[in-house]
Parts: structure tokens; sequence; C-alpha cells
């Protein structure tokens, strides 16, 4: 099972990005556990949703200690260099296609509340958080985020376009601005065609009464496949985390992975 969750080809882009362990005094403590043990781990709960405490033993790591490493490993920034990497793996092999982005949000139910939470208008109020993310045209995610599921989605347009990183080129230099960008009415603003056009991106945004569903659909379809994606890590189809930068966390990883599996395609 370990070599499935966490393949050679992707252990070998996280191995140099894993940071340094924290110095311990001597002769204290017991020997740290293999970090590649913990990150397989990790991607086991993304994946399956397991709570923590139900981490099987056959990992041989304590959930305790495999939660601790990951509260570590988000502290220190672990997950976007890791789904940066990726994309620059994807960016050198000619394998994104910045003619088109498209945008999008799903809500999910925030079972313990926490930070970036808010009452839902799709779930009767209760409490709950939006995943954000802007895919290539392709659907490969390049950049994703986390908010309160109240929050207006062309508030959270602006974030996730400068989150984009800047990615590798097959020829050139590093790009993050695509083309052209695909949003539904839910984005339907003129200061946001405004702003996108000043940095140099055509605005692709369903006006409201305008343009139908239909036509729009022919080209969003890749997001929501992309949604749909999410949904195959059950650690974020439901939110648990208390915290939303671990929340956040998992949602990169997520993106991370998906991207991956396109490289080992």
């Amino acid at each position: 099972m370990s070599r499935r969750l966490v393949p050679d080809e992707l252990w070998a882009i996280v191995e140099s990005l894993i940071p340094e362990a924290p110095t311990r005094p001597q002769g204290g403590g017991r020997p740290r556990v293999e970090d590649r043990a913990m990150f397989t781990a990790i991607v086991f709960v993304l994946t399956s949703g397991v709570a923590w405490r139900y981490l099987p033993p056959s990992f041989g790591v304590k959930y305790q200690t495999a939660h601790r490493r990951f509260s570590e490993w988000t502290a220190a920034g672990l997950w976007p260099r890791i789904h940066r990497a990726v994309l620059d793996e994807l960016g050198a092999a000619g394998e994104i296609d910045w003619s088109r982005a498209v945008v999008d949000a799903a809500s999910v139910r925030a079972k313990k509340g926490g930070s970036l939470t808010g009452p839902s208008p799709v779930d009767r109020g209760k409490p709950g958080s939006k995943i954000h993310a802007l895919s290539d045209r392709n659907g490969l995610p390049l950049a994703v985020a986390v908010s309160a599921a109240n929050t207006n989605d062309n508030q959270a347009l602006k974030p996730l376009v400068r989150a984009v990183p800047a990615i590798r080129s097959r020829r050139g230099p590093r790009r993050r601005k695509p083309t052209k960008l695909h949003a539904d009415k839910a984005y339907d603003s003129a200061e946001t065609r405004s702003w996108l056009r000043q940095r140099g991106i055509v605005p692709r945004i369903a006006r409201k009464g305008i343009e139908s569903k239909e036509r729009l659909g022919r080209v969003r379809w890749v997001i929501e496949r992309t949604m749909a994606w999410f949904t195959d890590y059950r650690r974020l189809t439901i939110r648990y985390e208390r915290k939303s930068s671990h929340f956040a966390a998992f949602l990169t990883l997520a993106a991370a992975i998906t991207c991956f599996k396109k490289i080992s395609k």
C-alpha cells in the first residue's frame, strides 16, 4: 500500500523539499520516525478520510506523531512547495496549457467550525467553508484556496490569480498568467474584468442575464471535473480541521497529487 500511495517518483520530488528536523537535546527522546513513513501516513489520511486516531498500525507510526509532523510541515510551508515542484515538472514537459484557465468554487460542511468558516448558503446556513480552484485548460489545478462558505466567489478570484506560482516552461521564461480566464456568473463584475485586463489576462466571465449555462458549460466542464477529482480525497468532502491552515494543507497536497498523476501517465 505504501508504494501505491507514494510512488518512488513522487517521493523523489518530495524528499528534497522536506524541511530539516528540529534539533533535540543530546541523548533525549526517541529516534525520529523516517519522513517517507510519515508522508505516506498523511497521504493515507487525506485519501481515506480516516480520523488521525484510526491510522492503521501497519504504517508503523503513532497517530499523535503523524499529526504532529503534519502540523510541523504545514507551518514550514511544505505543501505549496510540493505543488509548485510538480507543476514545474509538468511545465518543463509542456503539459500545462496556458491558453485558457478556468476558476470555480465548491462548498463543504465544517463539522467542528473553526477559522475561515461561515453560514453556508447551500446548506441551510450550517457552518461551512469553500474550496476555490483555478485550473489550466485541461483541468490541472494551478492554484487552490480556502474561504468561509459565505464568501462571495468574486472576492476570492484575485487572491487565486495571484497565487498561481511562476512555473517552468519547456522553452522561455517561467510563466504564471493564462491567456484567458473563464468563470461563471458568480464572478460577474466590471471591476474584476478591468483588473484582469490590466494583468494581461482576457476575461471570459459569463454576464448575468446574457450568457446561457449551456454555452458556458462547453469550457467550464474541466474545472467541474477537477472539483470531482478533489472529492476522491475523502478528507476534503467534509472539513474536520478547526485550523483553516490544516484544511488548506490537505487541499494543496491533493492538488499536488492530482497534478503528479498527469506526470505518472
